[in-house]
């Protein structure tokens, strides 16, 4: 372990490809300098899914917490000793931290930052995703737990949305397959984008003159470029619009407390977080 000038260097990282876009070492940072924790570390490293057994097995006992994106979000389940009941019903990894046995446990906290940044919001019972991959699994997931009974999951492939409906399901809220193009009809009163900046483009364009989403809010979860053209076209259409930074800090914070057991600097963080995006 190596010895800073306060003792032991504590590390974490956050993992993924590509990650040198990833705020996570800003806000991560941010909150230890807040807090005075001026003996952790943390990083960035670039890995693919097949790299992140073999680089998580190398780590010393200097290493206690890892934040994990695409496309590492499903294989860290096969890393882990445990496994969250949140992880393990939406089937996604986006935390790993280590145990006293030097073994790693993994967590789901997008479904708490996807709730925190919502838990204002007056859904009367109906939402959309837009998109079915891992991170449309938390966001359903967080509707239900914000108390959303019925939710609509847009896909340009219908057949990929039937692991989310039938988690749905499980949870006791209706889940109903949409096309990708219909998603704005009939929207509900929150939609959270889980797409990716090029399929977020399109679903923008499926917003017309007369679609009116007055009343509705709408997170997306993309934070850089900020607004995205899907963010700039739900404000013309009436809607109230939430950048994923929120999403992203407030995950984040629930990671920084796993790894450290420190209250995160949540204000801090977020302040950090928009600085470097300019805002």
């Amino acid at each position: 372990m190596v010895q800073g000038p306060l003792g032991p260097v504590l590390n974490a990282a956050v993992l993924g490809r590509p990650v040198a876009h990833s705020l996570s070492p800003l806000l991560h940072t941010a909150g230890y300098r807040a807090l005075g924790l001026d003996h952790w570390a943390y990083g960035a490293h670039d890995l693919g899914a097949d790299d992140l057994a073999a680089w998580v097995r190398e780590r010393d006992d200097s290493w206690r917490g890892l934040s994990l994106t695409m496309p590492l979000k499903e294989a860290a389940l096969a890393v882990a000793a445990t496994v969250s009941e949140t992880a393990q019903v939406t089937g996604s990894v986006n935390t790993l931290v280590r145990r006293a046995d030097l073994a790693w446990d993994a967590h789901n906290t997008d479904v708490h930052g996807l709730v925190a940044a919502l838990d204002h919001v007056d859904h009367a019972g109906a939402g959309t995703v837009l998109g079915s991959g891992a991170t449309a699994r938390s966001a359903a997931v967080a509707l239900a737990q914000l108390g959303v009974t019925r939710v609509r999951i847009a896909a340009r492939n219908l057949a990929t949305t039937t692991e989310i409906i039938a988690l749905l399901d499980s949870l006791g809220v209706r889940g109903i397959p949409v096309a990708l193009q219909d998603w704005a009809l009939e929207p509900g009163r929150l939609v959270l984008s889980t797409l990716p900046p090029a399929a977020g483009d399109a679903a923008s364009g499926r917003l017309g003159a007369g679609d009116d989403l007055s009343g509705a809010t709408l997170l997306d979860v993309v934070y850089a470029q900020w607004p995205t053209p899907l963010a700039v076209a739900a404000t013309r259409a009436g809607a109230d619009v939430v950048s994923g930074l929120e999403m992203l800090v407030h995950q984040a914070a629930r990671q920084f407390e796993l790894f450290t057991g420190e209250i995160a600097p949540v204000d801090v963080m977020l302040a950090a977080g928009r600085a470097a995006l300019g805002r």
